[in-house]
């Protein structure tokens, strides 16, 4: 997934602009990048896959002069892109995934477009998303047209001279909120990038609204549709603790996870722990739920390391799945230990990097408790899962079947015979005591919107068509 933060206010933005863009360094590890205008648009962009946001950014902020800025955390593309066009100059920035980039593209080659945003991997899909803008009789047409065009998910900051266009995904498979201050306002992908810059949740943008955000205020320009799908893993992983969508916590989810878990459990064990930094609230609710006690074996290496998960290579990913977790033998040895986890995607990572060290430092058992069911489809919205093979869920499926097969549905189904068996394959896998999964309607209770209103593609292949 990709951050996205943008600022309107009455004096220069630069610094409020470049915490909140970093408050969303947790979605993503490739870019970074953000734009001002003042007199004129500035940009700055950099490789953030080796190095924290702030350190890169920290000497360009202040060159930066302006009362309005975009900020972006990419997982992907390089931005923001600063536009020339019939409305004039702009710099956009985006969050998610769209499928049919190839398709769009070669379209509007065809009509006579050309891209200067190229790169070893294809197309800048931000630079596509703000040629098909270009196409609209006006900026909030032009948005809505790449709505009507896309498959996938777009939502979208885009920076004019008078103010920042905010749109939220059509499907709200990615959220989008409103913050204000004193006169000030903010909007970003997470909630959490308010708090400690001072602003208030003013409003959280339905699916496809379009709004702007001007010097005179805030105004709608599309409305939004009441029925969406949000991606029900922001709770359970990708979200930060401290955020909200929907209104609702990430960390009581979380918590209300564990305690699920918990309430479906009956193993004997001496301690609670989770996976830092997105098992902890899953484990917080388990240890509340059960009566044991919380402890940590694993600490999480904070300054040096961020996410395992989001980097785009497989080499980087291990890497920081080796350094980023510090084993205390102290807590471990000789203690049964219920590991609760946010998910398990490809399994690789716990099994080599986490896993290992428990029982390298002494571990009596190790029973696992993933917070939401085994993944069996790759993400179509956002970089998250690469392909199908690389899901554990599928690995064992292979192993089980002997091939690939298409219909899962027996799997999926956590009361059939054929789910037991592909558990079972992942707990030897692993190497653990037990492996025990949430159940669908748990994580969905978990949650607490209706299932209708969650994304819930990668756990069951179904999702709304746009």
């Amino acid at each position: 997934m990709s951050g996205i933060f943008g600022i309107v206010s009455k004096k220069n933005c630069a610094d409020v602009l470049l915490y909140g863009t970093d408050y969303h360094s947790h979605m993503g590890t490739q870019y970074g990048g953000m734009a001002v205008f003042g007199r004129q648009f500035h940009r700055s962009i950099h490789d953030i896959s080796k190095s924290q946001f702030k350190s890169k950014f920290f000497d360009d902020y202040k060159e930066m002069k302006g009362n309005l800025g975009i900020g972006v955390i990419s997982d992907r593309d390089p931005q923001p892109l600063i536009i020339g066009s019939k409305f004039g100059t702009f710099a956009i920035v985006t969050a998610g995934l769209i499928e049919n980039v190839e398709q769009l593209t070669s379209q509007l080659l065809r009509d006579g477009e050309t891209f200067g945003e190229m790169s070893s991997s294809g197309i800048n899909s931000v630079e596509l998303i703000a040629k098909l803008i270009t196409r609209g009789p006006t900026l909030p047409k032009g948005i809505d047209g790449v709505y009507e065009r896309i498959k996938g998910s777009a939502s979208i900051l885009l920076l004019t001279e008078d103010g920042i266009y905010g749109a939220r995904d059509r499907l709200g498979r990615s959220p989008l909120v409103i913050g204000e201050k004193e006169g000030d306002y903010a909007i970003a992908t997470e909630t959490c990038s308010f708090l400690n810059l001072g602003f208030r949740i003013k409003k959280y943008l339905d699916p496809g609204e379009i709004v702007f955000i001007g010097r005179s205020g805030l105004e709608e320009k599309s409305p939004g549709e009441k029925t969406n799908q949000i991606c029900a893993f922001l709770w359970i992983y990708a979200g930060y603790p401290a955020s909200s969508y929907e209104g609702i916590s990430v960390e009581l989810v979380r918590e209300r996870c564990g305690k699920a878990l918990a309430k479906n459990d009956n193993v004997e064990a001496d301690l609670v722990a989770g996976v830092p930094d997105s098992g902890v609230g899953h484990a917080i609710g388990y240890a509340i739920a059960s009566g044991l006690p919380y402890r940590r074996p694993l600490v999480k290496y904070t300054p040096g390391y961020g996410r395992s998960y989001t980097p785009p290579s497989q080499e980087i990913r291990d890497l920081v799945a080796t350094m980023k977790l510090i084993p205390i033998k102290e807590v471990i040895c000789g203690n049964r230990i219920i590991l609760c986890e946010d998910s398990i995607v490809r399994g690789t990572q716990l099994k080599n990097y986490t896993i290992k060290k428990l029982w390298e430092c002494g571990a009596k058992e190790v029973h696992v408790r993933p917070a939401c069911p085994p993944l069996m489809f790759p993400c179509r919205f956002a970089l998250s899962t690469r392909s199908i093979e690389e899901l554990a869920a599928r690995k064992a499926i292979r192993a089980l079947e002997g091939k690939d097969i298409e219909d899962v549905r027996e799997y999926i189904d956590h009361r059939s015979k054929k789910y037991e068996q592909m558990v079972e394959w992942i707990r030897k896998e692993l190497g653990v005591t037990t492996l025990r999964y949430q159940k669908i309607e748990d994580m969905v209770d978990a949650i607490g919107l209706p299932r209708q209103r969650l994304c819930l593609y990668c756990w069951t292949g179904d999702y709304q068509i746009e």
